[in-house]
């Protein structure tokens, strides 16, 4: 580090540019000096590429080994200008060197700390080494390292020199470094992280679902105390290392090697594991990206039967979201391989949510017009529907629909933000890496707020619309399209007139059907027309203004009806209306629906009751009605209401989110412990947050505080 230090200070900026004649080139051989001398060509970061930046090392080692072999070596050629231009990691990704010819290490590389190769790309501007007149200065260079290398010897007594016998390379090393350290950063060279993944994300993030289930299942099972039991952590551990799971931390060699398990306490291993799931995981994605960019966007089968619009319309902007995945897959890497022992992955996190991770919301936004437009060209074009089964039966998809693909991205950013949770309930609380969990937290969580809002505006809209058009006033026309308006939810009631008695309440002629349009901030009681197309407006009122009472207690005639008070109608007078509903669960829908902030069975998660029923949702379920909420599997939810015909009105702890969703999609938690474990993270979550949040509110005005920084290991063009 002291003769890069030195080398930087000297030869670091960019000279002038001076017309000089060409000189002859100069031979060179293979040096150990050449990785000092690439490492010299900038002060730019580090760009790399997973795929390529392997390809490269394979070929430069190749390379020597012949140059070993051969006694003699034939002089390079002189580096060519030209050839210092940079190429961003994805041109270097998909521009692989010529294998017929082979050329020396462009001087406007960047040296890998992990491997000491050089990939293809650099800054724009040239390194003294790579202009025709720097093989001078090469040579002061050299003789500059001999006696820097000997001074540092003689003057300190407490340094010593260590080979590394896999990339012959010294490295100085101090007598504080522990053995330990030392095996530590040697170790993280050569993890093939990405390369090792052969598990596509549809099928990690099923099975890792699906791992969640079993874990707590299985502590649903055990007692609350007592000796021979798993505890969770490990139970946890156990599940994931499973077929179609991504490799554990702890099982990588570089681990195993350095006695890392032996000395960190079973908290950091767990926090550990947490960090190295979210990278594995991102590679995993990533590899299902190249699947559908390689065997769906770029195959000819489906090219040459599209057009222009309907690629667009099917793949949207998905080469930003891979441009952006690649970036981040990079960061990440590269930070294990710094460490094997991971420092921290948030503030990575955090600083591409910040900068790259907009992609995410334009692509989410389009997937409505995306799913129309697919369905509407299978119907259309015989050809691509033919070409599609062809693709989707090849072994490499494993199985997988072109559609499963297609909603990748958002699928990755929601678990992303979970990934993000866990490991902020696993940091120790005041610390730095809780800050940046923190961050990178919030940041997701606005990310896909931002999603989902958009994708509800643009149905929201159409489905005004539709509305409207539908709609026919009797008197008092009340608009209906609005920027702040949004429906909640419709379907038909019947009124019911007449005395309650047990005579009357049994005669059919009493029922009258009612068609209710609810929205945010509206009632529009209508009644359907004879052709059923229409819907003439009876009566209207503010949200605000209406009054729900149950008429359960009043007998079994009356078990799914109850009364509907207007207290200020289009007419600005009272009226009530007696409904009855089909069940007993669409009653409580329709009462919850109507009057949001009546009091419901149980409390909420924010009174922190200990005691209130959980459940977690083991099969996936998409929402049929605007008041419905859509499960993924391992959603747990917090219960508020649920009803003897198989429907629950619940919370989800990780967003908050409120719905109605069928009882038979979820399984109760019944340990205390696991119910109160939940409700202790998601507190902790929301305290972190808070905290961070009233932090800032009370800096307004001060000199802001510095928020945790991060350079990237790349630069674009």
């Amino acid at each position: 580090m002291a003769m890069t230090a030195l080398f930087r200070m000297k030869w670091g900026h960019k000279p002038q540019e001076v017309q000089t004649k060409p000189q002859t080139p100069v031979p060179h051989l293979p040096s150990e000096d050449d990785d000092d001398d690439e490492t010299l060509s900038g002060r730019a970061p580090i760009r790399r590429n997973s795929r390529f930046y392997r390809s490269m090392r394979k070929k430069k080692l190749s390379s020597s080994s012949e140059q070993q072999e051969s006694p003699t070596s034939s002089p390079k050629p002189a580096v060519d200008p030209a050839s210092c231009n940079r190429l961003s990691p994805s041109a270097a990704n998909r521009i692989p060197p010529s294998p017929k010819t082979h050329h020396p290490p462009s001087r406007s590389g960047i040296s890998l700390p992990s491997n000491g190769i050089t990939v293809l790309g650099g800054v724009r501007s040239r390194s003294p080494l790579a202009t025709p007149g720097g093989w001078s200065r090469r040579q002061e260079m050299e003789e500059l390292s001999e006696r820097t290398t000997s001074a540092c010897t003689m003057q300190d007594n407490d340094i010593h020199t260590t080979a590394d016998p896999d990339n012959i390379t010294l490295r100085l090393v101090r007598n504080g470094d522990s053995p330990q350290k030392m095996a530590v950063e040697n170790s993280c060279r050569n993890l093939n992280i990405v390369k090792s993944v052969d598990v596509l994300y549809q099928e990690y993030r099923d099975t890792s679902k699906q791992q969640e289930i079993e874990q707590r299942r299985q502590r649903d099972g055990l007692p609350t105390s007592g000796s021979g039991v798993t505890a969770a952590p490990a139970l946890q551990l156990q599940l994931r290392n499973s077929t179609h799971s991504l490799s554990l931390w702890q099982n990588l060699e570089a681990v195993k090697d350095s006695g890392l398990l032996k000395t960190l306490e079973p908290k950091e291993t767990i926090l550990q594991e947490a960090m190295f799931e979210l990278v594995t995981s991102e590679a995993s994605y990533y590899k299902s990206l190249e699947l559908l960019e390689t065997h769906f966007l770029r195959n000819p089968l489906l090219v040459n039967t599209l057009s222009q619009s309907d690629m667009h319309f099917l793949f949207s902007n998905i080469e930003d979201i891979m441009k952006a995945s690649e970036r981040f897959l990079m960061d990440l890497e590269h930070r294990i391989e710094e460490s094997i022992l991971i420092s921290d992955v948030c503030d990575i996190v955090h600083f591409h949510a910040v900068n790259h991770f907009q992609v995410f919301i334009s692509y989410v936004i389009n997937q409505a017009y995306q799913e129309k437009n697919y369905r509407r060209i299978l119907q259309e074009n015989a050809l691509f529907r033919e070409n599609m089964s062809i693709l989707e039966n090849q072994p490499k998809v494993k199985g997988l629909s072109f559609t499963s693909f297609l909603i990748l991205p958002f699928q990755r950013i929601t678990r992303l933000k979970l990934l993000v949770q866990n490991i902020l309930k696993k940091v120790e609380e005041n610390s730095e890496r809780e800050k940046t969990a923190i961050l990178a937290h919030q940041e997701l969580e606005r990310i896909v707020k931002e999603c989902n809002e958009g994708v509800r505006k643009m149905s929201r809209t159409e489905e005004l619309i539709s509305i409207e058009k539908t709609l026919e006033f009797k008197s008092k026309s009340v608009p209906v399209i609005s920027h702040s308006r949004w429906l909640l939810k419709k379907g038909e009631v019947q009124q019911m007139s007449g005395p309650k008695s047990t005579r009357t309440m049994r005669s059919r002629k009493l029922y009258h059907p009612i068609y209710l349009f609810l929205f945010n901030n509206l009632l529009l009681i209508t009644k359907r027309s004879s052709s059923g197309e229409k819907y003439q407006v009876l009566d209207s009122c503010s949200r605000s203004m209406l009054r729900t009472e149950d008429l359960e207690d009043q007998g079994q005639m009356l078990a799914c009806a109850f009364v509907l008070k207007l207290l200020e109608n289009q007419e600005d007078r009272e009226v009530s209306y007696m409904l009855k509903s089909e069940s007993i669960s669409d009653k409580l829908r329709w009462i919850y629906a109507l009057t949001p902030n009546r009091r419901t069975r149980f409390l909420s998660t924010s009174t922190h009751q200990p005691d209130s029923p959980q459940v977690q949702c083991i099969q996936s379920y998409s929402s049929q009605e605007p008041d419905e909420l859509s499960v993924e599997m391992a959603d747990v939810l917090h219960i508020l209401e649920c009803t003897d015909d198989g429907w629950m009105l619940g919370e989800r702890l990780h967003d908050g989110e409120r719905g109605w969703f069928p009882t038979r999609v979820v399984e109760k938690i019944m340990s205390a412990e696991v119910r109160a474990q939940n409700l202790k993270e998601c507190q902790r979550i929301q305290q972190a947050q808070e905290g961070a949040q009233g932090a800032r509110a009370a800096s307004r005005g001060r000199r802001p505080a510095k928020s945790p920084q991060y350079t990237p290991t790349w630069t674009d063009l």
